[in-house]
């Protein structure tokens, strides 16, 4: 079967579709799935653009309207994770995965699912370890701080994910494994992306919830995308039981959708021949979620998982083989996933603009008729239950006003303590938006300090790029950018279109602009990257954001990334 995995998308979704277009022309047959790492931005209408965390002016409409809408459809199933620049709202609704238009699906928070026999889970968002040990308590309106604090990762999706005990064949997360560029060319990694190298050498760059997972799940593909660079690596797994077979995960970041970007990536994956071809539930997560049902926290308490610690009564939440025929026999052994799709908003209109929206906490169709068969609660029924108690003064809960008094409090994942003085020579100071950002802050003094592998240092992307079907430069379109090349994926040349980084902002929560690409080159078709145009006096003027981004103690303030 042949997949293609994405990088961010930045709603460039028709890009992405006319790219692939051509991989179909271009290559052996036509591509079966498409994956998105996250940046999705799923965006509807105007309302949804004040739920996405990026700067006014960096507020885009895109395409995607246009698949919602029914104007246009997806020519391949797309399944894709959320990432730090989402219309929030919008996948909110559908906290456990959904269609968010017809043959695009929403893996949700955390999730699973079947497709040709091959197994693909994902974890949405991004790592900040003050928001972890909380519960999802975010709704729209959002605040400076929820609106931030919504997409980052929490410890009950990990936790859910941990129970797994069958094999995984692909997993998806936006921000890498922490570690896993020990396993790969780590030294081309910093030639291209020199501002890395302090956070490569104190351990502190990727999320260390994600590499948990993948010490656990161990699967045999790992997808990311996020800090706008392509990466390889190959990790070997150690046995755990004598006589067991060694794995290894075949890890891949892919760049962000730009001219001359390795934003795609075409692979042959193998696939049960007999499977059926729709996209299924998958029985172990759905057992899963059941069980674990009576863990949801709508609030913004502090909270640590269930361990077999002599505290809790029950920690392992593991499906066992009676609890799965059980959810089988609820869903009458038919896991196909409904093709149920419904619209919960309007569609934007260009001719008919409408800037002041409204903006509406959405229950989701989807959602109410999966948490009936299954037997579990919305996430967001139990939301809006408890904002209708605070408003009777029944109930005193946290509103997210006090994100940041929490973040002193340990996390169940420690984050590196280092204060990092790289600086993203690259990076755009959006003073008239963020005038508070200031270089790293110090984090958790318990980070475990991993020894990098010694045996991996060799380029192990070769074995990605001889699956590669396209060209190093593929022209997409002849009207991406006026005066400058047309779009395409191909290797990077080292040289920038003039495209605008959508966003503006650096892929991450107030991190270096990664891409190593300006965000505001209006240079266009200049063939030169704006930071090659900077005098050394310019570059100091630069303003530092937090480097330090999985730090315990950064502020929120720093999250406007891209």
């Amino acid at each position: 079967m042949r997949v293609a995995v994405t990088g961010c998308c930045h709603g460039e979704l028709d890009k992405i579709y006319e790219t692939l277009a051509l991989a179909e022309r271009r290559g052996p047959g036509p591509v079966d799935l498409l994956l998105c790492c996250g940046d999705f931005q799923a965006v509807r209408n105007e309302a949804d653009l004040r739920c996405m965390a990026v700067p006014p002016k960096y507020r885009h409409m895109q395409t995607f309207y246009k698949y919602y809408s029914g104007e246009k459809k997806a020519p391949v199933l797309t399944i894709f994770i959320g990432g730090n620049h989402e219309a929030s709202n919008h996948l909110q609704e559908l906290p456990y995965g959904g269609w968010v238009a017809p043959n695009i699906y929403y893996l949700g928070l955390a999730g699973v699912v079947k497709y040709r026999g091959i197994r693909i889970g994902g974890l949405s968002g991004i790592f900040k370890s003050h928001d972890y040990r909380k519960g999802h308590f975010e709704c729209p309106p959002y605040n400076p701080s929820t609106i931030r604090s919504i997409y980052h990762v929490r410890n009950i999706e990990v936790y859910k994910l941990k129970q797994l005990k069958q094999p995984m064949d692909i997993f998806l997360s936006h921000d890498w494994p922490r570690s896993i560029y020990h396993y790969g060319n780590k030294k081309q990694l910093l030639k291209n992306k020199s501002f890395f190298r302090q956070e490569v050498e104190n351990n502190t760059l990727g999320s260390p919830a994600a590499a948990e997972l993948l010490e656990h799940l161990k699967p045999t593909y790992w997808f990311s995308a996020h800090l706008h660079v392509k990466f390889a690596a190959l990790m070997q797994h150690q046995a755990t039981d004598k006589g067991q077979a060694v794995k290894a995960t075949k890890f891949l970041a892919l760049d962000k959708c730009l001219p001359h970007r390795d934003f795609l990536q075409v692979l042959e994956i193998e696939h049960e021949p007999s499977a059926p071809d729709h996209l299924e539930y998958d029985t172990e997560w759905l057992t899963v979620l059941r069980a674990t049902n009576e863990l949801m926290n709508p609030t913004g308490s502090l909270w640590n998982m269930p361990e077999n610690n002599s505290l809790h009564a029950k920690w392992d939440y593991s499906a066992t083989e009676a609890a799965m025929a059980e959810v089988l026999e609820t869903f009458s052994h038919d896991l196909r996933v409904p093709c149920n799709f419904s619209v919960t908003a309007a569609c934007y209109d260009p001719t008919k603009p409408q800037p002041g929206l409204q903006l509406v906490h959405q229950i989701n169709p989807q959602t109410t008729e999966f948490c009936a068969r299954l037997g579990i609660t919305d996430l967001n029924v139990s939301l809006q239950e408890a904002r209708a108690e605070r408003a009777l003064g029944a109930e005193d809960e946290p509103d997210g006003a006090g994100s940041d008094a929490s973040a002193e409090e340990p996390s169940e994942c420690p984050t590196d303590t280092s204060a990092l003085s790289s600086i993203n020579p690259d990076e755009i100071a959006l003073d008239e938006e963020d005038d508070d950002d200031e270089g790293g802050l110090a984090g958790d003094a318990g980070s475990p300090s991993a020894e990098p592998p010694s045996t991996h240092e060799s380029d192990f992307s070769t074995s990605f790029s001889d699956l590669r079907v396209l060209p190093g430069s593929m022209i997409v379109s002849s009207d991406d950018t006026p005066g400058s090349p047309a779009r395409g994926e191909g290797e990077n040349n080292g040289e920038g279109e003039g495209e605008p980084d959508r966003e503006g902002e650096p892929d991450g929560e107030g991190e270096p602009d990664r891409d190593g690409e300006p965000d505001e080159a209006a240079q266009a078709g200049s063939g030169k990257r704006l930071s090659d145009q900077r005098e050394p006096e310019q570059r100091k003027k630069i303003k530092r954001r937090n480097q330090a981004i999985y730090a315990a103690e950064d502020d929120d303030r720093d999250d406007d990334g891209a």
